[in-house]
C-alpha cells in the first residue's frame, strides 16, 4: 500500500508577499478612519469598524470593484495619480505614503516631509558652520538641506524642483552647474560606484530605481559610468570648485553619519588652502545663483 503525501504549496514569490502586505496595509488604515473623519454621515449601524471599501473609492475617485481588488491583493497595475488619491482620502502621513508607494511597487515621488528626516538640530549645526558650506544628503545624493555658503558655492538649490535637488542629478544633467567642478569627471565616476554600492542595501527600493532610470534618460555619461558596475564608499577627498566671482577654491570635504543604515550624512567643505579661507569670508557678500 502506498501513501500519497500531498505536494506542499509552493511559497509566495516576494511580488505576492509585497501585495499581501499591501493589502493589509490598506485594510488598516481604511478602518481606524471614522466617516465623520472625511466629512461623510456616519449613517447606519457598521459591522466593521472604519470606512467601507466603496467609501475609499468613492472618495479617491476610483471604481468600488477595482479598490476591493486592491485589498485583495490581486495582480493589477496601480498609477502614481491614483496611489496619490488614495493616500490623501486615507490621510496617511509622509512615512505612510512612501510605504504605501514602496508595497504598490511604484517610484517614490518626493515630498515636502522627505526634508522632515533632518532634525532642527541638524540645520542648525549646518547654519552654525558657515561661512563654511555643508550639507545633508543621503545614499541616493538627494540634498536634504543645505546651508547658505553651499548655495552661495553651487547654485540656490531650494530654486530647484524637489525631484532635482540630488547631486547627481547636478553633475550630470545641470551642464551649467556642472562645469564649475574642475574635477568633474573623477567626481562623476566617484559618485556613480558610491550609488552602485548604496542600492545594493536598497535594491527593491523604486526611488532608487526611478533615479537610476532618470539619468540614464538624460545623461550617457552616467549611462556609460552605470555599466561598468564599480563600487566605493564615500570617503574624505580634495573638490575645486571654480566659482564665477572668487576663482578656483579649493576644499577638503568630510562625512558625518547621522543614520548609517540610510546613507544619511552630513558633508562638510573644508577650506584646503589660504586663498580659499579668504573667499569663503565673502560669501556673505554674494547671492545663491540660479542653477542651470
Amino acid at each position: 500500500m502506498t501513501t500519497t503525501v500531498p505536494a506542499r504549496p509552493a511559497p509566495p514569490v516576494p511580488d505576492e508577499l509585497r501585495r499581501r502586505e499591501l493589502a493589509d496595509f490598506l485594510r488598516s488604515r481604511r478602518e481606524r478612519l471614522a466617516p465623520a473623519d472625511v466629512g461623510l454621515p456616519a449613517g447606519g449601524r457598521r459591522r466593521t469598524p472604519g470606512l467601507r471599501r466603496e467609501e475609499v473609492a468613492l472618495l479617491a475617485g476610483v471604481g468600488v470593484t477595482w479598490y476591493t481588488w486592491l485589498e485583495q491583493g490581486r495582480d493589477i497595475h496601480v498609477s502614481e495619480q491614483v496611489l496619490e488619491a488614495i493616500a490623501r482620502e486615507l490621510r496617511l502621513d509622509p512615512h505612510e505614503r512612501r510605504h504605501l508607494f514602496v508595497l504598490a511597487g511604484a517610484a517614490v515621488p518626493p515630498s515636502e516631509g522627505d526634508a522632515q528626516v533632518v532634525s532642527p538640530e541638524v540645520r542648525a549645526v549646518l547654519d552654525k558652520l558657515h561661512p563654511f558650506p555643508a550639507f545633508v544628503t543621503n545614499g541616493r545624493y538627494d540634498l536634504l538641506a543645505t546651508n547658505r555658503a553651499y548655495r552661495v558655492l553651487v547654485g540656490d538649490v531650494d530654486g530647484l524642483p524637489l525631484e532635482e535637488r540630488n547631486s547627481l542629478w547636478l553633475i550630470f544633467a545641470k551642464e551649467t552647474t556642472s562645469k564649475c567642478f574642475v574635477d568633474r569627471d573623477e567626481a562623476r565616476g566617484r559618485m556613480v560606484a558610491q550609488l552602485r554600492a548604496s542600492i545594493a542595501e536598497h535594491v527593491a527600493d523604486p526611488a532608487y530605481k526611478c533615479l537610476v532610470k532618470r539619468l540614464h534618460q538624460v545623461s550617457p555619461a552616467f549611462a556609460a559610468l552605470w555599466a561598468r558596475h564599480d563600487v566605493a564608499q564615500p570617503e574624505t577627498a580634495r573638490k575645486r570648485v571654480l566659482h564665477r566671482d572668487l576663482g578656483l577654491l579649493q576644499f577638503t570635504f568630510t562625512h558625518g553619519w547621522l543614520s548609517p543604515g540610510t546613507g544619511l550624512r552630513m558633508v562638510t567643505y573644508v577650506p584646503a588652502d589660504g586663498p580659499t579661507e579668504d573667499a569663503v569670508e565673502r560669501f556673505d557678500e554674494l547671492t545663491p545663483r540660479p542653477i542651470t
